[in-house]
């Protein structure tokens, strides 16, 4: 494989008056892995892929996309690169065949064999037939993806992929983004999902409103990670307040019951001395996981990314 990266950012800056959308944007993304762009909404996600695409142009930084740039090479940039910005669109009223035949038509042509590879790659197979209009929300973006396979690309370059999809959209969507990854294909997708981004990515550069906060591979952004916290529902919520924090537990006070945070093993112990003790358990779950804590305070604006506690940003490989 080619030591050119797939995605070579450096400094990207883009502003709209006094709006800095994307702040000093310096990532790499290496062909063959899965990458991820996370951040809530406003983060500057899109905006990013958006000068990717050469939709709009960064006041300053520079961008190689597969060793080339809009500058020197105009459209040429996009060779091998292919996806889409928010949600793909088609003619509802023609068939999921019929819009990718045109979308080919378009892009210098794709045989009737090429179409069937990609509508089998993403189940669609038995309903390329049927009128777009009648597809569910989740095949409409399995088609998006389709038709961003129809030119064979090295980069797939995906928008929220699974953002408005139901639970089993979601998985089906993960399903196929695992797939096309473990086919050799180099994945960038942005995403507010930490939980997404951690089963689907292989590294992760964390947005906040246009700064980075965070570069890095997802198993040294889990070693930063807070330990995972429970909510407790007790019959004397005060007295399991006490147990779990004499077991060195954090214990913050709900509303209704207890967050406790902590090994997991200090947990267990501490739910067996509750029982033992003769206080009632009602309820025992998981609050987020630890990864989506660390997403939180690294994203959230009450919150500094700066402070020693959260300062985990890394160069940029």
């Amino acid at each position: 494989m080619s030591d050119v990266l797939a995605v070579d950012a450096v400094g990207l800056t883009k502003t709209y008056g006094t709006l800095t959308a994307v702040d000093r944007l310096s990532l790499q993304v290496g062909q063959g892995e899965v990458y991820g762009v996370l951040g809530p909404n406003g983060a500057g996600k899109t905006t990013f892929l958006r000068m990717l695409f050469g939709l709009i142009r960064p006041d300053a930084g520079t961008l190689h996309i597969l060793g080339r740039t809009w500058d020197e090479h105009g459209i040429r940039a996009l060779d091998g690169v292919a996806g889409f910005i928010e949600s793909p669109k088609f003619y509802p009223g023609l068939t999921g065949r019929k819009n990718l035949q045109l979308l080919a038509g378009l892009d210098g042509g794709a045989g009737r064999s090429r179409i069937d590879e990609v509508l089998e790659t993403v189940d669609l197979r038995g309903r390329e037939r049927d009128k777009v209009g009648g597809y569910s929300f989740g095949m409409r973006q399995r088609l998006g993806v389709a038709a961003s396979l129809l030119r064979d690309p090295r980069l797939l370059v995906l928008d929220e992929p699974a953002n408005g999809l139901d639970p089993a959209g979601i998985r089906d969507m993960r399903a196929l983004v695992k797939r096309l990854a473990g086919s050799g294909l180099t994945v960038l997708l942005s995403s507010h999902d930490m939980a997404e981004v951690e089963e689907i990515c292989d590294d992760v550069t964390i947005m906040r409103t246009g700064a980075v906060v965070y570069h890095g591979s997802i198993a040294a952004l889990r070693a930063k990670a807070p330990e995972q916290a429970h909510e407790i529902h007790t019959t004397d919520d005060e007295r399991a307040a006490l147990l779990a924090r004499a077991a060195e537990l954090e214990v913050t006070r709900l509303d209704d019951g207890l967050a406790v945070r902590g090994p997991q093993p200090q947990i267990d112990a501490l739910v067996a001395q509750l029982i033992g003790e003769g206080i009632a358990l009602r309820r025992l779950t998981r609050r987020e996981t630890p990864l989506e804590a660390l997403f939180f305070m690294l994203t959230e604006p009450d919150t500094d990314p700066a402070a020693p506690e959260l300062a985990i940003t890394g160069a940029a490989r």
